[in-house]
């Protein structure tokens, strides 16, 4: 039986992530577009939350504050322990190098890039030895059953394949919290089934926090434990 939809935090858990007020609006004064209208919720460790609205809503706004990928108006939004909006550039790099790991919708591989070269590349922006991120790449893509196609380019990769490889590349750092932007909504309906038991398994198995965004209702009740539903940049949760 799937669980409720519900925007209630699990009992008994430590919070990885919180908000507080968070706003983001781009534009001039003038003409300003609100992404987000202050928005606060808790996420507990170990979670698995959907992020649920309509396109506009302000999903994956939200989920690029909490990427490091940008930064709020105004409010805060801790991570782990620490607050992004103070955080300056380089420490915001290290944020998404050591703490969270991202999906997207696009695959955003390199396509001159072998795939152990894709998964590898966030091991060298954290300068670790060249062995080191080549053993942790190919276990990566062993994780995610491309443990034979780790010498091929995405060209080579099938649609699904390639969004292994980015699943791989996401999970290559172990991270704490797992963000993921519509991360099957470019695949086929078998292939979403398998991308989906791939990541849940893997964020039971490592404790890991994941928050997806998504339009698909149907989709966020099979992935996750509970959900948020945005509207015009507010929770109405």
């Amino acid at each position: 039986m799937n669980p409720p939809l519900t925007s209630t935090p699990r009992p008994n858990a430590d919070t990885i992530v919180r908000a507080v007020d968070l706003t983001k609006t781009y534009g001039r004064p003038t003409a300003p577009v609100h992404a987000l209208r202050g928005a606060s919720f808790e996420i507990r460790r170990g979670e698995k939350v959907a992020l649920l609205g309509t396109s506009g809503s302000g999903k994956s706004t939200l989920l690029n504050l909490l990427g490091g990928l940008d930064r709020p108006t105004s409010g805060s939004v801790h991570v782990a322990g620490r607050d992004l909006a103070a955080m300056n550039g380089r420490e915001l790099a290290e944020h998404r190098l050591t703490i969270v790991g991202m999906i997207f919708q696009s695959f955003n591989l390199i396509p001159s890039r072998t795939a152990l070269e894709n998964v590898a590349l966030p091991l060298v922006f954290a300068g670790r030895p060249t062995a080191e991120r080549r053993a942790a790449a190919r276990q990566a893509l062993e994780a995610v059953g491309l443990g034979k196609r780790t010498d091929h380019r995405p060209t080579e990769l099938s649609g699904g394949e390639q969004q292994r490889v980015a699943v791989a590349r996401a999970l290559v750092n172990q991270p704490a919290v797992l963000l993921a932007d519509e991360p099957t909504g470019n695949l086929d309906r078998a292939t979403v089934s398998e991308i989906l038991a791939l990541l849940t398994e893997y964020v039971q198995s490592r404790g890991t926090t994941m928050i997806l965004v998504t339009h698909d209702e149907d989709l966020a009740r099979r992935s996750t434990e509970r959900v948020l539903r945005l509207l015009d940049g507010q929770l109405i949760s």
